[in-house]
């Protein structure tokens, strides 16, 4: 026999005995039984056909798919539990089941749960097209994709229960090893802890790490390009040009998008016909200087040098994960006021949000830094030459810029002369303060605080006219969409209906929405995943809703309604990445 042949030979001969071993210790159990829990399939049944129902946007046939599979999964799971449990209960009332009742049943189970499927996916082209509907896209979807969404499910909750029941049997083998040295209920203790042990080692340690390493790396590279069409500015009034200490290449590709993008003199000039300045736009990135502090201090440096301390209006504006500020949120104030601007930003990540979130800290600490520096010097400055000091954040930028004010209403009114927020998080101290001592009968999604005072919530423009008492100084408004699931989805919604389902409900939430426990939380989770698939002023999407905020918050002189909407067909044109920024 050739070496080769007695390498396969041991390989096989190993192999043999090893599964021999394993079908010692594993007795009876299977990873597949013949024929699945009875229980466990028909509330995986009943959980598939919730998953179809409303929520707060369209879906794709594949992403409808993977949350019935994960739902299914999630249900088969919960019956087979209720099944052991209900099982228990017969034994010990000494109730007897005969074989041909349980045969008789599991057949009328199966017919009846194969009928909810095929009616339920069908009746759901229906829902879809009310979600779709809601938000101005055409209610039609494609049969043929849709059919796909039951096996799509099928597959993915196939593959969950058979990784659960792989990880059920581990834990039985691990336990019988040990049952003949210690006690039974000690062995299968043991197995326990050992088999979940291994598994968070293994996602944690290998499949969670490598994961993040992949999409560090993969940003960390990101933020080393540059946008097509971008280039180093020549102005003193921009960081990254030759005059400025924060150096170009340390801006990372979104403080280069922002301040090579800085609207023109010409471009402001061809708009109002009067004559214009070059905004300033500064902006530090997380290469630009070693610290948290020594980046707040070089932006402070850097506003001095361009004589952005010297213009009408200084915005200290909250980036998303990567860097990213919005020019909807940017170029309005620049056009409004004739470039006589100042925008200040700095960077504290180049990962995408939906990481970022992961680490508030990051942020909360950014905003805190960069506030409190351009504060302390504003405030040094005469009273009667201080710019207007605004604060704007988009997203996770609005949770940064909150947090510099420690989500307070009094600092806010105190030390600013106005604010934007755009789509803000669940987590935003300020945001969550507001809404829960939002005036009685007034809805979650537009509350009405201390009278309109000095804060509104909108999504369209007749927004702002509620309610009807005076608007003082000064201002700030929430943008947020009825239908943006980067706002209402919380933790919260596994236990809790959410006051956002109430009537009125907002216009572009389907009337068909209905709240269940812990599966609303997965429907809207995976919202998120298609926020921005959707036209503007919906879901994540605010388009130039901000231009007509900026003018109601700051009311430029001379500004008018028509030269709002003129203004806002010009910035149709900027680009609005998506949510991974």
């Amino acid at each position: 026999m050739s070496v080769a042949g007695r390498a396969l030979k041991r390989t096989r001969d190993w192999a043999r005995g090893a599964a021999e071993r394993v079908r010692r210790h594993a007795g009876p159990d299977r990873v597949v039984r013949r024929r699945p829990c009875p229980g466990g399939m028909a509330v995986s049944v009943l959980c598939y056909c919730l998953s179809l129902t409303p929520s707060l946007l369209p879906r794709s046939w594949w992403l409808q798919g993977l949350a019935a599979g994960v739902s299914a999964a999630f249900g088969y799971a919960v019956g087979a539990v209720l099944q052991t449990f209900a099982r228990f209960l017969l034994r010990w009332a000494g109730v007897r089941i005969r074989p041909h009742v349980r045969r008789v049943t599991g057949a009328a189970l199966g017919v009846l749960g194969v009928a909810a499927i095929v009616t339920v996916t069908a009746w759901s082209v229906r829902w879809e097209g009310q979600v779709r509907r809601a938000v101005t896209l055409p209610p039609q979807v494609v049969w043929w994709q849709w059919a796909l969404v039951p096996l799509v499910a099928a597959l993915v909750g196939a593959l969950l229960v058979l990784i659960a029941r792989t990880v059920r049997l581990g834990t039985r083998i691990v336990a019988r090893a040990f049952d003949a040295l210690i006690p039974r209920p000690v062995a299968y203790a043991t197995g326990v802890v050992l088999v979940a042990f291994v598994i968070v080692g293994v996602v944690q340690g290998f499949l969670l790490n490598a994961a993040l390493d992949a999409i560090e790396s993969g940003a960390s590279l990101a933020d080393k390009g540059t946008g097509e069409g971008v280039h180093q500015p020549g102005l003193r009034t921009l960081s990254g040009s030759p005059a400025s200490a924060a150096h170009w290449d340390t801006l990372g590709a979104q403080g280069r998008n922002f301040v090579g993008t800085a609207t023109t003199r010409a471009d402001i000039t061809a708009f109002t016909g009067r004559p214009a300045e070059d905004p300033v736009r500064v902006y530090v990135g997380l290469r630009s200087a070693a610290t948290l502090d020594e980046r707040a201090a070089l932006a402070v440096r850097e506003l001095e040098r361009t004589g952005g301390f010297s213009r009408r209006i200084l915005a200290v504006m909250g980036t998303t994960g990567t860097g990213w500020i919005n020019g909807q949120g940017s170029k309005p104030l620049e056009y409004m006021w004739g470039g006589d601007t100042a925008e200040v930003a700095m960077q504290y990540s180049y990962l995408p949000s939906w990481v970022s979130a992961l680490t508030e800290d990051e942020a909360a600490d950014t905003g805190r830094a960069l506030f409190g520096a351009v504060y302390d010097k504003w405030r040094t400055l005469p009273a009667g030459s201080r710019p207007r000091l605004l604060v704007y954040g988009e997203s996770l930028g609005s949770f940064s810029m909150e947090s510099a004010l420690d989500g307070s209403l009094a600092r806010l009114t105190k030390e600013t002369d106005g604010a934007l927020f755009v789509g803000p998080t669940y987590d935003n101290p300020l945001w969550k303060t507001l809404t829960a001592r939002r005036r009685p009968g007034s809805p979650e999604w537009r509350p009405v605080v201390d009278d309109g005072a000095n804060v509104r919530f909108a999504q369209v423009p007749k927004d702002y006219a509620i309610p009807a008492a005076p608007w003082g100084e000064p201002r700030a408004v929430y943008l947020q969409n009825g239908s943006d699931p980067v706002v209402w989805w919380s933790p919260d919604l596994t236990l809790h209906r959410p006051d956002w389902l109430d009537r009125p409900r907002a216009r572009d939430v389907s009337p068909a929405m209905q709240w269940y426990p812990l599966l609303t939380f997965w429907q809207v989770a995976c919202d998120l995943a298609g926020a921005d698939s959707v036209p503007d002023g919906f879901g994540h999407r605010y388009g130039t809703m901000p231009t007509t905020a900026w003018a109601q918050i700051t009311r430029p002189p001379g500004w008018s309604e028509a030269d709002t909407v003129r203004l806002a067909g010009v910035l149709e044109s900027v680009p609005e990445p998506g949510l991974l920024d």
